[in-house]
C-alpha cells in the first residue's frame, strides 16, 4: 500500500475533492492528485510518481466516510478495482445509473462525462491547485 507522507492531511483533502464531483461526471485518480500540492520537504518528482496511488489509498481507507467513490476512475477512462466498495460491477452499475456510458472497450469518454474540477475559489480557499486536464 502506498501511504501518503501525512495521511491525516492528504486523505481528508482527497475526500473533500471527491465530494465535489457532480452526479453523472467522473474524474481520475491523477486529476484529483494534481490538485494537492506536494507535502513540505517531499521531492516533487517523487510526489508526481506516487500521488495518484495515494489517492487510491485514501479512497480505500475511506470506510465510514460517505463518498461518491464510484465517480473516480483511472486515467484510461476505465474502472479500477476497489473491492471494499462492492467491486467493479457495483461501480459500473452506479455510474450507469447516473447516465455515464461505457464504450465497447469498457471506457468512458472524458470529453462527455469528464469533470473539470472544483471552482477556482473553492480550490484557493483550501490551498489547492488547478486540476490537470483529463485526456
Amino acid at each position: 500500500m502506498f501511504t501518503p507522507a501525512d495521511p491525516e492531511t492528504f486523505n481528508p483533502l482527497v475526500w473533500q475533492i471527491v465530494h465535489q464531483i457532480p452526479f453523472g461526471k467522473v474524474t481520475s485518480y491523477g486529476q484529483i492528485a494534481s490538485m494537492i500540492p506536494p507535502p513540505p520537504n517531499f521531492d516533487p518528482l517523487r510526489y508526481a510518481h506516487v500521488r495518484a496511488r495515494w489517492v487510491g489509498t485514501a479512497l480505500r481507507l475511506s470506510s465510514g466516510v460517505d463518498l461518491p467513490w464510484h465517480r473516480v476512475i483511472n486515467s484510461r477512462g476505465m474502472i479500477s478495482h476497489l473491492p471494499q466498495f462492492g467491486g467493479m460491477e457495483e461501480q459500473r452499475r452506479r455510474l450507469e445509473a447516473e447516465g455515464v456510458v461505457f464504450d465497447e472497450d469498457d471506457r468512458v469518454d472524458f470529453r462527455q462525462v469528464g469533470w473539470e474540477g472544483p471552482a477556482p475559489e473553492w480550490l484557493a480557499e483550501r490551498g489547492l491547485l488547478p486540476p490537470k486536464k483529463l485526456k
